[in-house]
């Protein structure tokens, strides 16, 4: 499969096979079969390399930079976040954070030497970091080690489990110390005092290792306030928290399809899409991590990007702390219409509006609508619905002259232009005026009010022709604001929001050389930053509009990349700012590239939902299990046979429905 997507890349963006194949080094990790999502690299003589992830639970994070080096050993630093440990100034960027390199092996004692000469055999990812290794100590001891590396769940830690075998043939003393260090910060720099961070190694064992026989022990860095009761955790106990935890995003909303690729990569996208929820002070706050952004939210991130998708995957936690974000937002509604600032910052105790109206306005309502139809919950739709009226009406009395949204930036706040009025902002408008006119309609508010949403939707996207719709470097597509002369990689968002009309010549725009790279979409032509949230809309808004088998190639070569190239396994932020950080909301809109864009659900109702299946020609089945959405618990069953689609609606606890439909067709899904 790899060989055929090289050669279509290769061919497609004009460039030498020589070239490309220097450019991008051979998967270095493998699928393993099992009963979760795994890979693993499988580590060979010289096989040096190293790499970052991020893990995260209800109140600490932590960012592994691991590898292997030249000498064959393990290399490890952790930087462990604590984001209610705030400090001072206690701005986005005030959690609490310490980096550790401490090696808890160099304090291993095997028949009174140190054990060396490790050579690692593997390295496996899963929702934890786990790695074998092989070591010798003296003229005849092998031995074995396990790492297994996971945040806690719920408690302010992070935690390391390690066990060792004795794979020679003689008993050997094993002596293995109990260490503590304590570390606390200076009372003027936290929000709360001084911070008590404490390193532990749990040991204190000496025991005749007979062999065969293994040994296990434990590592916890924890972050405390004074007054707090310390952590006292069971490494065990922990792990199994922390697989279960795991394991339950796995239980709904399962992806099958002929791809292993692609299905293991959107069960690994749920894992850090849900991960990332912090229990603060202001409630439940999704977070897109990445070593800055914590116990806090963002109009894009988690209202545009995130929170849409949470209610098909079935997580309470997600669900409520989308709910959690909305209402933060609906805080800061005011009678003269000023703008919603762009970040709620701090636990909720403060803001962020840096960037001035990022179309901010648009991204909630767009979110806010979305997301309470899929939600199917009225009380809740009920709730959010003075905050999508509210941001409906600010971004109408935004309109300019020409009928479009004006705003200061976009959400790249102003790292490139985006003059005053963007398409990203007017395409999420037009979007939130369709649902909230569904959504109205459920909820029995005033027909004309759900009607001259219509409208109004119509006639901005009259306007979005007219003042977008431009001959760009070649292509038949938009401009992305009033002087804009080179290709942009929101060119895509009209896609994904069901404006079809200049769909062929922003397909071949966003899939051409001049923006398609082997990372993915060049924010504008000419430029060497990616931002991955713009690859992962287009690839959504590609099947949308019908593009089915060419967005399927590069589905396939960017998941591939992503899930078993040198940087793995999510969705990353960005390029070169950040290092290419795992954010988490980009996992969220991973998976809605196949929610939204291969099964083609666009909510309509409480309990209904039109359903555009975009079936692969290489494909000849493709289902979507248990999904949570709409107030129910339903399976989607894509078939194709000689007359065409067949549809199964299998709801829970009722006969399944069947439904043919032409390929390319829509189906209008009311759920029983």
């Amino acid at each position: 499969m790899m060989n055929r997507l090289l050669l279509f890349a290769v061919a497609f963006c004009g460039i030498s096979l020589s070239a490309y194949c220097q450019s991008r080094p051979a998967s270095r990790w493998h699928l393993v079969s099992s009963d979760r999502p795994t890979i693993e690299w499988t580590v060979g003589d010289n096989d040096t390399h190293y790499d970052h992830l991020e893990m995260s639970g209800l109140r600490a994070s932590v960012v592994v930079r691991y590898g292997v080096a030249p000498d064959g050993g393990f290399r490890l630093n952790r930087n462990v976040v604590w984001p209610m440990l705030r400090t001072i100034p206690n701005n986005t960027h005030a959690s609490l954070m310490r980096r550790f390199a401490w090696d808890p092996v160099s304090q291993i004692a095997v028949d009174g030497r140190n054990l060396e000469q490790e050579r690692v055999r593997c390295i496996r990812l899963d929702g934890c970091l786990t790695v074998e290794s092989d070591w010798s100590c003296g003229r005849d001891g092998r031995f074995a080690l396990r790492r297994e590396l996971f945040p806690s769940v719920d408690a302010p830690a992070y935690c390391e489990r390690y066990e060792l075998t004795n794979r020679g043939g003689q008993a050997a003393w094993v002596e293995i110390p109990a260490a503590r260090s304590v570390l606390r910060t200076p009372a003027e720099r936290g929000v709360a005092g001084s911070y008590e961070i404490v390193s532990e190694l749990r040991g204190d064992t000496t025991l005749l290792l007979a062999p065969g026989a293994s040994v296990s022990f434990g590592v916890v860095f924890s972050g405390r306030t004074a007054d707090a009761v310390p952590v006292d955790l069971s490494i065990d106990e922990e792990l199994a928290k922390r697989r279960a935890r795991v394991a339950e995003f796995q239980e709904n909303l399962i992806l099958e399809t002929p791809d292993p690729v692609i299905n293991t990569m959107f069960a690994f996208a749920k894992i850090r899409a849900a991960e990332s929820i912090y229990a603060t002070q202001g409630g439940l706050m999704h977070g897109p991590g990445g070593e800055s952004y914590y116990a806090a939210i963002w109009a894009n991130d988690q209202a545009e990007y995130i929170n849409p998708f949470f209610p098909y995957l079935g997580y309470e936690t997600g669900n409520r702390s989308a709910l959690c974000s909305f209402t933060h937002f609906a805080r800061f509604m005011n009678s003269e219409y000023r703008p919603i600032p762009s970040s709620i910052i701090a636990e909720g105790t403060d803001i962020w509006h840096g960037a001035g109206d990022r179309g901010d306005a648009a991204m909630i309502a767009y979110g806010a609508a979305r997301y309470a139809l899929a939600r199917g919950d009225r009380a809740e739709a009920e709730e959010l619905w003075p905050l999508i009226e509210w941001c409906l009406e600010y971004c109408r009395r935004k309109l300019t002259a020409e009928g479009v949204v004006a705003s200061d930036s976009d959400e790249l706040e102003g790292r490139f232009p985006a003059g005053d009025a963007n398409l990203c902002t007017s395409s999420l408008y037009y979007d939130a005026l369709l649902s909230a006119s569904m959504l109205g309609r459920e909820l029995h508010k005033p027909a004309s009010q759900c009607a001259d949403y219509r409208r109004r939707a119509a006639t901005l996207r009259d306007c979005i022709e007219r003042h977008f719709g431009a001959r760009v470097e070649g292509f038949d597509t938009y401009r992305y604001y009033e002087g804009n002369d080179r290709l942009r990689a929101w060119i895509c968002i009209p896609l994904t929001v069901g404006i079809y009309d200049r769909s062929e010549g922003t397909v071949d725009a966003l899939f051409s050389p001049a923006l398609w790279t082997e990372n993915g979409l060049l924010t504008q032509s000419g430029d060497k930053t990616f931002w991955d949230r713009a690859t992962l809309y287009a690839l959504r808004g590609s099947y949308a509009c019908g593009e089915t088998e060419r967005t399927t190639d590069f589905l396939e070569f960017y998941s591939a990349r992503r899930l078993l190239g040198d940087h793995v396994p999510y969705a990353i932020e960005a390029w070169p700012e950040g290092s290419q950080r795992h954010l988490s909301a980009e996992s969220g809109l991973y998976c809605r590239i196949l929610t939204e864009g291969v099964f083609g659900i666009r909510p309509t109702g409480f309990r209904s939902f039109r359903l555009t299946p975009r079936l692969p020609a290489r494909w000849d089945h493709m289902s979507l299990r248990r999904i949570r959405a709409f107030g129910s618990c339903f399976d989607l069953e894509i078939g194709r046979t000689p007359r065409g689609l067949e549809v199964r609606v299998l709801e829970e606890g009722k006969q399944p429905v069947r439904h043919m439909i032409r390929d390319g067709g829509s189906l209008e899904i009311r759920l029983r």
